[in-house]
């Protein structure tokens, strides 16, 4: 079966001049991959916490650390924010699985989502088709998007930080939705023994509209 989509993907931008104010208590538990209460973990988001009063400040700490540090190499799996620590290489399952824990170790709300990625001459050496990002609730803004994948070159660093280009497109979200049993959308199990594959092909294009 084929099914041809047509849809209209707006970009959001977001000031985050004033980020003092309540945080939600949804969204920073642990949970599988997101190991928030891990030791290490919660030393790194106290480190890098350090002299970053706002949760502004300090989700662009990790954001700024997490490009800096980390290496990226496609491994096709997700092995969880922890294991981004370790010397086996990340993909953009480990780039938001790391964001998304360091934010909750600190009790700021951040959620973790999956989608299909538009690739263009800008971005086709960045990232697969298949992706990952998340969103973190700050302060007087709500949730606000960042790609710490595409944002982990210092070219691209304040392109993918309180932005939401229009090349990303959300299919589910949470790193173990319960609805595709564990899994993720791209095999999901309807029934055991068999699986639905979910490829995007075909040729893409983005038409900007301005407003």
């Amino acid at each position: 079966m084929q099914i041809d989509y047509r849809m209209t993907v707006n970009e959001l931008a977001y000031n985050l001049t004033d980020c003092r104010g309540a945080l939600l208590n949804e969204f920073t538990q642990p949970e599988l991959h997101i190991e928030s209460a891990n030791p290490q973990i919660v030393a790194l988001a106290r480190k890098l916490s350090q002299r970053n009063s706002t949760a502004c400040q300090q989700v662009r700490a990790f954001y700024n650390y997490i490009g800096n540090t980390l290496v990226y190499t496609y491994n096709g799996a997700n092995w969880g924010a922890q294991a981004a620590l370790g010397p086996m290489g990340s993909d953009c399952t480990e780039y938001s699985d790391l964001l998304v824990a360091l934010s909750r170790a600190r009790s700021i709300p951040a959620r973790y989502f999956e989608g299909i990625l538009y690739l263009d001459k800008s971005t086709a050496a960045l990232a697969q088709i298949d992706h990952a990002w998340p969103d973190v609730y700050l302060p007087n803004t709500g949730w606000v998007a960042l790609d710490p994948t595409l944002g982990r070159s210092l070219v691209n660093r304040d392109t993918y930080f309180a932005h939401y280009t229009p090349d990303h497109i959300i299919v589910t979200m949470g790193v173990n939705p319960s609805v595709l049993r564990g899994g993720d959308y791209w095999t999901n199990l309807y029934w055991p023994g068999n699986a639905t594959n979910i490829q995007a092909s075909g040729d893409w294009k983005i038409d900007l509209v301005s407003k």
